[in-house]
């Protein structure tokens, strides 16, 4: 059977055929089919803070992108660029707290990572251009930055990524402080790409988007741990 790898959801209004800003659970399929083309099998997760129960039938967990986490899980206000989904925080970090006590393979993408880095006491930057000077991570509305990433030699990331290290990324907050996760991966201006747990047997995330093009390196490696479990 194929390792069952559950993705994390958005809850937004939106518009097909005859409806119209209907609330919908949703995530790009680009994830899914990242998944799938990588040997698992994707599971869509609504969000839910009542239990955790699920992570009992799955192998793998992929939190996905989506709107700015809340500052106040790392002591901070939001900022006026800072737009957050607080019932969608809550019901993640409920799965991530027990993904992470089952030792369960955990990949986090973009927002993904950054509510990794809050779960493991770390904080961010909640608007990049008024830190770096530059609007590079997200050049525009539905335009993608790219960069070469410099990773850490011996690193997961690294063996993963190996000698093809250009990324693409969209998202205007950073990593400012990744509490107890290791950086492995950064941009040319030295923003935080990549963070990993090392006391774990596969916690990575990446701020950049490898499932745009369905980048069987990473998605496979997640799929790969949560095959040793299943």
């Amino acid at each position: 059977m194929r390792p069952i790898i559950g993705i994390t959801t958005y809850e937004l209004p939106a518009s097909w055929g005859v409806w119209r800003d209907l609330p919908t659970t949703l995530v790009p399929s680009d994830y899914a089919a990242a998944v799938t083309l990588a040997g698992g099998r994707a599971v869509l997760l609504p969000p839910d803070d009542r239990d955790t129960d699920v992570l009992r039938m799955l192998d793998g967990l992929l939190f996905s992108g989506g709107p700015d986490i809340s500052p106040g899980l790392y002591g901070a206000e939001p900022g006026i660029h800072t737009v957050t989904h607080p019932e969608r925080d809550e019901a993640e970090l409920l799965l991530l707290r027990a993904a992470l006590d089952r030792d369960l393979p955990v990949l986090g993408v973009c927002r993904g990572m950054q509510l990794l880095v809050a779960a493991a006491g770390g904080a961010l930057h909640q608007h990049l251009p008024d830190v770096l000077g530059h609007e590079r991570h997200r050049p525009a509305p539905a335009v993608y930055g790219r960069h070469d990433a410099v990773f850490t030699p011996g690193s997961r990331i690294a063996g993963l990524m190996g000698e093809d290290v250009t990324i693409n990324c969209f998202h205007h907050q950073g990593v400012a402080d990744p509490g107890k996760l290791v950086v492995t991966g950064r941009a040319e201006d030295g923003l935080p790409e990549a963070v990993e747990d090392l006391d774990r047997s596969f916690v990575l995330g990446v701020q950049w988007h490898p499932e745009v093009g369905r980048d069987k390196r990473i998605f496979g490696a997640l799929v790969a741990a949560a095959a040793e479990r299943s």
